[in-house]
């Protein structure tokens, strides 16, 4: 039955992170994200159902439109299977419980905040709005142990960022400020810190090689809500192997 479930969650993700991208790009720019119907940004031409099977399509149709063959960009189908892939990684790792659902919405809020971030630079307040009281209730059927720790590591991530923001007068977004918030209710204190620590570092990482790539100056911005997003995931669920290998070196 654990390959059944494994397969209902790949699907499950993959239709959901066809989702999470329409949510993406289209909160940012403050457009309904029912109307108008998917379509193709070139043409215009609007897509049948053999264009939005998640994966699938973009497998069939060689990444372009059917129609003026213009290219359709990888992050569609990237955030699709590493949505299916999370998912499935989630239920093998947690199984039926409570925390599999915050997992799944952790999973579900980094996925789009990343198309969003990556897409436009910048993490939608509306999206944040949106789980903050899904998370919360989460928290409440999974606590953390202690259970205050949820609101404590909150509060230190909103509060840490915050601090950043003011000392280097806005280096830091007020997007990533907010989605501390959210990263330390689900992770708790420690593990929302080592977050801040790991995302920078792949951060750092990651910034010099798009900008090489790009061949710009170091002053031009990279998003950072990518870097958030991959050290939230490796926290959650290696957080606790990462925090007792430090402490095994002294």
């Amino acid at each position: 039955m654990e390959i059944v479930y494994s397969i209902f969650f790949f699907l499950f993700g993959i239709v959901l992170g066809s989702f999470y991208n329409v949510v993406g790009l289209r909160v940012p720019k403050k457009e309904s994200i029912i109307y108008p119907p998917s379509h193709c940004p070139h043409c215009q031409r609007r897509l049948t159902a053999i264009d939005l099977i998640p994966v699938f399509s973009y497998i069939l149709l060689r990444g372009k439109c059917r129609t003026c063959g213009a290219g359709i960009s990888p992050v569609y189908v990237v955030s699709e299977l590493a949505t299916g892939f999370m998912f499935v990684f989630g239920y093998l790792r947690l199984g039926w419980s409570f925390e599999l659902a915050v997992a799944l919405l952790f999973i579900s809020l980094l996925v789009i905040i990343v198309v969003s971030d990556f897409q436009y630079m910048i993490i939608p307040d509306k999206v944040l709005l949106f789980f903050l009281p899904l998370i919360i209730l989460g928290r409440f059927l999974s606590p953390l142990e202690p259970w205050w720790d949820a609101f404590l590591g909150a509060a230190i991530g909103f509060a840490i960022l915050l601090g950043i923001a003011v000392v280097s007068k806005g280096g830091m977004g007020g997007g990533d400020i907010k989605l501390f918030l959210l990263i330390g209710l689900v992770l708790g204190t420690v593990k929302t810190v080592l977050t801040l620590f790991l995302s920078s570092i792949i951060g750092l990482f990651a910034g010099i090689m798009v900008l090489k790539m790009r061949k710009q100056g170091m002053k031009n911005p990279v998003p950072f809500g990518p870097s958030i997003a991959v050290a939230a995931i490796i926290v959650y669920f290696y957080g606790d192997s990462i925090i007792r290998w430090y402490w095994n070196l002294f």
